[in-house]
């Protein structure tokens, strides 16, 4: 099974009321449940029609994409007519994933360019980061500069940028990390940040003290659950290791807009049961936290 640093590496409202936190404003509460797609990756390029109706049945209302290319599209198929399929299940997109390897590190403007053609015609509102391979302080401080510059013209577009962790970011330098590097020294008004909770916690860090250190940051969540016997593992959201009630009850100080299921494997359960399973948890015991 592919699984996602190396994919990477190859593939380079239920109330429209506002709520105002300390200088946040944020929407709550949250009504959708999304999914990033790339936990369904063994089936969506073989049927992306027929998954994207399965996804919509299984509960979720939005998607986040990965792997667009100018060349293989989504999956096959233009942005304007991914983003019909979408709207014919009842679904949207929020967020992608995009490979931006060549503008952060080699300064390839036209590799923005496609990744923001792509989201705007999908109708999205981020351009997430996926993975960084980078190691040192020194280069963490060079991906912040470069993040701001993408998202001031992400912004020009409509559109923002953020950035999803794993847990290499949280390797130190001293007294900092490369993720408070990147926290620190970008354009908060700007970058945001898509936390994978499986990732912090895995990395032995805890998510509500980031959303205390860094209120409003954290734009998305990954909601990807630990296997209680094996942390290498994951399971249905709820039925892991991992304290998600008292996650999203921190929602507003995280400034969250929206969560993603993500699962990187499945142990002994079909994909789309499984799927199903995390969207009715998501649905019935946090989002009403929030």
């Amino acid at each position: 099974m592919t699984t996602r640093r190396k994919f990477l590496q190859q593939a380079g409202l239920l109330s429209a009321a506002v709520v105002i936190g300390p200088k946040l404003g944020w929407a709550k509460p949250l009504g959708k449940a999304g999914l990033q797609l790339y936990s369904l990756r063994e089936y969506i390029g073989k049927d992306v029609k027929g998954v994207l109706s399965k996804v919509s049945k299984a509960g979720y209302q939005q998607v986040e994409t990965y792997g667009y290319s100018p060349k293989d599209k989504f999956w096959g198929l233009e942005p304007a007519a991914f983003a019909k399929v979408l709207k014919d299940n009842g679904l949207s997109s929020f967020s992608g994933h995009y490979g931006l390897d060549d503008y952060l590190l080699k300064n390839n403007a036209d590799n923005l360019k496609w990744c923001i053609d792509a989201a705007k015609a999908v109708g999205q509102k981020y351009i997430t980061i996926p993975y960084s391979g980078v190691k040192t302080e020194s280069d963490f401080k060079a991906l912040a500069a470069k993040m701001n510059e993408a998202a001031a013209i992400c912004g020009k577009s409509g559109l923002k940028l953020s950035y999803h962790n794993h847990n290499h970011e949280f390797a130190k330098f001293g007294d900092t990390s490369g993720y408070e590097i990147l926290l620190s020294e970008t354009n908060k008004d700007l970058v945001k940040f898509e936390m994978d909770i499986y990732w912090v916690v895995r990395g032995g860090n805890d998510p509500v003290a980031l959303f205390k250190k860094h209120p409003g940051r954290f734009a998305m969540w990954h909601v990807k659950d630990m296997d209680r016997a094996n942390k290498e593992l994951n399971t249905e959201i709820g039925n892991g290791s991992i304290d998600f009630v008292s996650i999203f009850k921190n929602a507003k100080l995280a400034g969250l807009e929206q969560a993603f299921v993500e699962q990187e494997n499945f142990k002994n359960i079909d994909a789309y049961e499984s799927i199903t399973k995390s969207a009715g948890y998501l649905k019935t015991k946090l989002l009403s936290l929030t």
